[in-house]
């Protein structure tokens, strides 16, 4: 009986799997009618700006989609095709398009100059700001996420003595060398829970540097101490900890109850410094971030995307006794863009006017419909998966079991169908973030439409899946 029943579920995948293939192979040439002018952009592209596009990360084949405008959650591309942005430029847009007031906040600032490399007060009111919303006292600002986590781990170094460093398998902290280790690794080379090797993500990041970090599996206290425990008998005690409170790379993947306040204990033991890396939920999962959302707090803060509004932003919080080795100046903490006066006014509309606790608790009600109205539509149409989300993020894992770390990721996340699904969700008006493992973001100016039409859209792939 059990040999049959296998033998029925076997079958089963193999249809599922044919059927997602020929929409997959529909769904392209469908898009591929409605993008002709980003097709004609991108063979224009191509002959100046490398594959066409600003960031490998902007990559599609056969082109990608060329965007013109936005406003409120919409966007419009080339040809002129609307689209309910769930994308939000990577997270970054939770405040939505062109909102007012950071229009207005922008536009008086650029009228009195646009960049000094000197300090402006709006520099202070959003330092203020992000030390209520986040309970430490210091802050310094950087021009992006990856810059944010380049500078914290330094920090980190110079106030330890330390090299070596710990982040989670699969988590994405930024392109700099520290961080541009084991992320997107093929399962057999990701290794045990409590020895995952430490591989390179992409050419030209040495060796030694790869050496220096040391991945560990989230959601699992108890492997990290054992890696912490041997790593000290070698002598190479970590100078940090960096981690997401909330995975953000593999779609969402939330704590476990009790892991992060394990995690606070073990570093603060072990006189490791803990970094939450907030680029991707700072400000966007509550006023405070996961920080304020789950309740531990770390001993530094790294924030980025959503914390601009739009323009290029990064800062890094921490206490006063950490940043005592930035104000004395052994660590350098530098850069010509640092606090420019654009971005501090964007900043500075965008946590006082917009980011507001009604806006919270409007994000909070969309993102539920949300997550209900996807497990609806899988449960009714038998299709594999589930979904979870925190406030503005959310996301649907098409798998067969629980999504808890890079490795489960691996090992049941099913490839086809989130690449089918970007695909419906691009022909019928939604913008969804490209690849498996990225999550939606909705801004305060979503719509309960927008939902709807988000839910649309994976209710005519689910039934187009079981026809």
């Amino acid at each position: 009986m059990s040999n049959l029943i296998v033998s029925e579920a076997s079958v089963i995948q193999a249809a599922l799997h044919a059927r997602t293939a020929e929409l997959t192979e529909r769904e392209e040439v469908r898009l591929q009618a409605r993008t002709h002018g980003s097709e004609q952009m991108h063979a224009r592209a191509v002959r100046s700006m490398t594959s066409g596009v600003p960031s490998s990360y902007q990559i599609r084949d056969p082109w990608p989609i060329y965007l013109t405008r936005g406003r409120g959650s919409l966007v419009w591309d080339v040809d002129g095709n609307e689209y309910a942005d769930f994308h939000n430029g990577f997270g970054s847009m939770v405040q939505g398009h062109a909102h007012p007031a950071i229009v207005r906040a922008v536009t008086e600032r650029v009228a009195l100059g646009s960049h000094f490399a000197m300090p402006t007060e709006d520099s202070i009111v959003v330092s203020e700001e992000l030390a209520r919303r986040f309970g430490l006292p210091r802050w310094r600002y950087v021009n992006s996420g990856s810059e944010a986590t380049m500078d914290a781990i330094r920090i980190a170094r110079g106030v330890t003595g330390r090299d070596t460093i710990i982040k989670i398998f699969g988590s994405y902290h930024g392109h700099h060398d520290y961080v541009m280790v084991s992320i997107g690794a093929p399962y057999d080379d990701i290794g045990p829970a409590d020895n995952m090797n430490s591989l390179g993500y992409g050419a030209g990041i040495p060796q030694a540097v790869i050496d220096l970090t040391v991945p560990v599996p989230f959601n699992d206290a108890p492997a990290m101490e054992r890696r912490i425990e041997a790593l000290a008998a070698e002598g190479r005690l970590p100078a940090c900890v960096i981690m997401e409170a909330a995975m953000m790379n593999l779609g969402v993947v939330l704590p476990e109850p009790g892991y992060l306040e394990a995690v606070r204990e073990i570093t603060a033991r072990h006189g490791i410094i803990l970094i939450f890396d907030e680029v991707k939920t700072g400000l966007c999962v509550a006023a405070g971030g996961a920080t304020e959302r789950f309740g531990v707090r770390p001993d530094m803060i790294t924030l980025a995307k959503a914390l601009g509004g739009g323009l290029p932003s990064g800062a890094i919080g921490a206490s006063v006794e950490i940043m005592e080795i930035v104000a004395s100046d052994r660590v350098k903490q530098v850069g010509t863009f640092n606090g420019n006066p654009l971005t501090m006014a964007a900043a500075r509309a965008s946590l006082l006017e917009v980011l507001t606790p009604e806006a919270y608790a409007h994000l909070d009600h969309l993102n539920d419909r949300l997550i209900a109205g996807c497990d609806e539509i899988l449960t009714r149409h038998g299709i594999l998966g589930y979904t979870v989300g925190i406030s503005s993020k959310g996301c649907v894992h098409f798998t067969d079991a629980p999504i808890r770390d890079y490795t489960s990721f691996m090992a049941h996340q099913n490839a086809a169908l989130p690449e089918l699904a970007w695909l419906y969700n691009a022909n019928r008006g939604v913008l969804m973030a490209p690849g498996r493992e990225e999550e939606w973001t909705l801004s305060v100016q979503h719509t309960d439409a927008d939902v709807d039409r988000y839910l649309d859209s994976l209710d005519h792939l689910a039934r187009d899946l079981t026809a």
